[in-house]
C-alpha cells in the first residue's frame, strides 16, 4: 500500500501499473480552476484522481478504465479514502464515453496514456503500456469532445510523440498551451513531456524544463515539491 499526500492510500493490484513518476508529475503539472469537474481517461486504480483530490479539496473526478480488475481496485481506494462523493471509477473503453457522458461536462481532462506501440507485450500491464485500446487519435478525439469550451487536457507521453500529440490536439480543437520537458537528470536527456492543450485556446506555446535529480545525483527541488518533501 502507497501513502500519499494529504493521508490517502492508495492499494494496487498485483498485475496493475505501479506508482510512478509519470502520475506524480502530471499531477503536479495539473491547474485546475475552481470546482473543477475532472474526466481521467484510463484511470487504472485512481492514482490520479485520488492525487488530485488530495491536491484540490474541492475538485470532483471521474475515472474512465477499461481493466475490470483495477476498476474494482479503484472502487476499494474511493471507498477506503471515503471520496465516495467526489471520486467515481466507470468501467468502460473510453470510446464508448460518447455514449456515457454527456458532450462539454468536464472542465479538465488528465491522462497517462499507453505509450508504446508495438514490440514485445509482456502480460503484466499490458493494456496500460500498449496503446490498442487508446491511440493518441482515440484519446484527443474522446477529450475534445468531452471538455467545455476553455477546458484543459493535461497529459504526460514521451518526447519522441510530440509532434503527434500536437497534430491530434489541433485536429480536435485542443490548442497545446504548455508544455514541460522533463529530465531525470539536470543536463540528461529528455525522458518526459507534460503537455497541456485548451479546448478553444489561442496559438500560444509556453516551454519549460524540469529535472528531478542535480548531476550530483541529489534531489531538485521540482523533486522536492512533487513529493511534498
Amino acid at each position: 500500500m502507497e501513502q500519499l499526500y494529504g493521508g490517502y492510500t492508495l492499494e494496487l493490484n498485483s498485475d496493475s501499473f505501479p506508482l510512478s513518476t509519470d502520475s506524480i508529475a502530471l499531477s503536479g503539472f495539473v491547474k485546475l480552476p475552481k470546482n473543477a469537474r475532472v474526466l481521467d481517461l484510463g484511470s487504472g486504480c485512481g492514482t490520479l484522481g485520488l492525487l488530485l483530490c488530495a491536491k484540490d479539496a474541492h475538485c470532483t473526478v471521474t475515472g474512465v478504465e477499461l481493466s475490470e480488475s483495477d476498476h474494482q481496485c479503484a472502487l476499494k481506494n474511493i471507498a477506503a479514502n471515503r471520496l465516495d462523493d467526489r471520486l467515481k471509477s466507470l468501467c468502460a473503453d473510453l470510446r464508448s464515453i460518447p455514449e456515457l457522458l454527456p458532450a462539454g461536462s468536464f472542465t479538465v481532462c488528465v491522462s497517462n496514456p499507453p505509450y508504446f506501440t508495438g514490440g514485445f507485450k509482456s502480460a503484466k500491464c499490458a493494456q496500460a503500456r500498449h496503446t490498442d485500446h487508446c491511440s493518441a487519435e482515440e484519446l484527443f478525439a474522446v477529450a475534445g469532445r468531452a471538455l467545455k469550451y476553455g477546458g484543459d487536457l493535461f497529459l504526460v507521453h514521451k518526447p519522441e510523440n510530440l509532434a503527434q500529440l500536437c497534430h491530434e490536439a489541433c485536429k480536435n480543437g485542443l490548442q497545446p498551451k504548455k508544455l514541460c520537458l522533463l529530465r531525470h537528470q539536470a543536463g540528461g536527456p529528455v525522458t518526459l513531456i507534460l503537455l497541456q492543450c485548451r479546448k478553444g485556446g489561442k496559438v500560444g506555446l509556453t516551454i519549460q524544463e524540469q529535472a528531478l535529480y542535480h548531476t550530483d545525483g541529489t534531489p531538485t527541488a521540482y523533486f522536492k515539491q512533487l513529493y511534498h518533501l
